[in-house]
């Protein structure tokens, strides 16, 4: 069974996906934003004062940057248990067929993914330092720092998995069994997962052409889960993408606003940095996997049908039944 196909192992009536997406909205931005709230709230002089900082950004109430980050993670973490708990006692399958289609999670492909991204963000990062160093200023404070680097590694990636396990799993499991199709589902996802990056600070700077970025990138994401039948290269691709733009560099007009490296002072524009990943790095990215991992049949793993299989056709498809519901 393919990638996709992981979701005919549970219930998927259309009632399943609205429960679903209800409960991880009400874990996501009711229950995870609580810590926030209760957080502004001891730091805002009065209710007006909260109601300022709502309106605006909660770090104007004075709120340390690292706690701030880790507050906004836990909205996230509380949008992942929600979803984990409804695949599994909702849609009544396995959290691991959320994540692959193979046996188990191939631990690998998520630090070659990492790594691999790592070291290409990372240069990309410190390229732009040395060709335009008169806009970035060095910003080592070493408390500050290290406390980022902690909460960076160890909570940023339950922030990314969210995201990835909600968009190249739910959803794309979702669409497929939907749609019978994988292309319609690709689309719909990277679009949705940009769209809702337009509420990011940079958009609003920057205009609506940055959501080439944002959609572009949900759609590398997407064709590496396509291709590899799971998420795992994508959760570590994604995990020290956003990794690396905590650490290295902040600016007073992005979404993460830290304790980085280096500030860049210079003005909002859109560069051929904007560009630069969809267009040249992601296709040497895939290139790269392809090779890697054997990459096949393209145009079926991207464009084609999504049938449903015949679950109970042998006494073997019987015993991954069973073997995958623990």
């Amino acid at each position: 069974m393919n990638f996709i196909q992981q979701a005919y192992k549970g219930r998927n009536d259309w009632y399943h996906y609205f429960v679903t997406i209800l409960i991880v909205f009400v874990g996501w931005q009711i229950i995870g934003v609580v810590p926030l709230i209760v957080t502004a709230v001891m730091h805002s002089k009065d209710t007006n004062d909260f109601l300022r900082a709502a309106s605006d950004n909660f770090m104007s109430l004075g709120i340390d940057k690292n706690l701030f980050l880790f507050l906004m993670i836990l909205t996230f973490v509380g949008g992942l248990l929600a979803l984990f708990l409804s695949v599994k006692y909702i849609h009544k399958r396995s959290v691991k067929t959320l994540i692959t289609s193979r046996k188990k999670v191939d631990w690998s492909r998520f630090w070659t993914g990492f790594l691999l991204w790592g070291v290409v963000a990372i240069v990309v990062t410190l390229a732009g330092v040395y060709f335009t160093p008169e806009t970035y200023t060095w910003n080592f404070k070493p408390v500050p720092f290290f406390t980022l680097l902690v909460v960076s590694l160890l909570f940023l990636p339950l922030q990314t998995s969210f995201e990835e396990l909600l968009f190249r799993g739910y959803f794309m499991q979702g669409f497929g069994t939907w749609f019978k199709n994988r292309w319609l589902p690709l689309i719909l996802t990277s679009v949705i997962f940009g769209l809702l990056h337009g509420a990011n600070p940079e958009v609003e700077k920057l205009g609506y052409i940055s959501m080439v970025f944002y959609i572009g990138t949900g759609l590398f994401y997407g064709i590496v889960t396509l291709m590899d039948e799971g998420t795992e290269l994508a959760l570590g691709l994604h995990a020290i993408n956003n990794i690396v733009a905590a650490i290295f560099v902040t600016t007073d007009w992005t979404a993460f606003q830290t304790d980085a490296l280096y500030i860049d002072s210079a003005d909002p524009s859109v560069g051929f940095e904007m560009f630069f990943p969809v267009l040249v790095l992601y296709p040497l990215m895939l290139l790269f996997f392809s090779k890697k991992y054997g990459w096949k049949n393209w145009q079926e793993k991207l464009l084609g049908r999504i049938e449903k299989p015949k679950l109970e056709s042998s006494s073997d498809d019987r015993f991954n039944l069973i073997e995958d519901s623990y």
